[in-house]
């Protein structure tokens, strides 16, 4: 569904992506790891129309969409930060994209009581956002993304506020609504966990560099990422335990 080619772009006389090419099926979820610094970010908003390459391509559906305006796109760019409207409720919040779309009213009680059932956030429904945890708003966030059915969801390490446990109960959740819903999406992490729990598909940025890998065999076996150090750290503590 997402085809770069070729993607490139500098900030004055600094080179932040080089010549980026990456493949995206469709209902596939592309984990890229990447330290601060990588050029993740911008990669994100060229892919989101918020900032324009200096050459390259990127198409969607084989056509190209570098032209087409961000609202336009049918694409959706998250952040750490949930960015909630915080004078409408949680349902409110998830029907907003429906609503300026002019969907039914029975539509949108359906499609959204669906929607928060799947995010288990049906009996948070009538709170405000500052009612919430860091991890509901973050799903309250998701919910509104999904509502509309992006062609695609770009996520900028959207779990990198909130605690090990809730970012684990995230992850684990993103990854069922991920499937049920057959996202598209490409997800920017620092944490190999993360990457591996998250992913379909898995790629490595370095100073703007991408390197895609043909199975989690291969992401696993590049030392650069520094899966299969961490690997070699529980083995030999569960090895001291016993």
């Amino acid at each position: 569904m997402l085809t770069v080619s070729l993607l490139a772009k500098s900030f004055g006389p600094t080179p932040v992506l080089n010549d980026i090419s990456l493949d995206l099926p469709t209902g596939q979820v592309l984990a890229v790891l990447g330290r601060s610094g990588c050029g993740k970010t911008t990669l994100l908003k060229i892919l989101a129309g918020l900032e324009t390459p200096d050459r390259g391509d990127v198409r969607m559906d084989g056509q190209s969409v570098l032209s087409v305006p961000p609202e336009r796109r049918q694409v959706v760019y998250l952040y750490q930060e949930p960015l909630l409207f915080p004078h409408l409720n949680v349902f409110e919040n998830v029907a907003f994209g429906l609503r300026i779309r002019h969907v039914d009213a029975a539509t949108i009680d359906q499609q959204v009581d669906a929607m928060l059932n799947d995010l288990e956030l049906s009996d948070q429904a009538r709170k405000q956002p500052n009612q919430l945890s860091g991890g509901q708003r973050q799903r309250v966030s998701f919910g509104r993304a999904l509502i509309i059915r992006p062609r695609l969801l770009l996520l900028d390490e959207p779990f990198g506020n909130l605690d090990a446990q809730t970012r684990a109960t995230m992850q684990e959740l993103f990854g069922r609504v991920a499937k049920q819903y057959a996202m598209t999406a490409l997800f920017v992490t620092h944490d190999t966990r993360e990457a591996l729990t998250i992913g379909t598909r898995f790629g490595y940025l370095d100073r703007g560099v991408m390197t895609t890998y043909d199975s989690v065999a291969d992401f696993v076996a590049d030392p650069r990422t520094g899966v299969h150090t961490e690997l070699a750290f529980w083995e030999s503590v569960q090895t001291r335990a016993v």
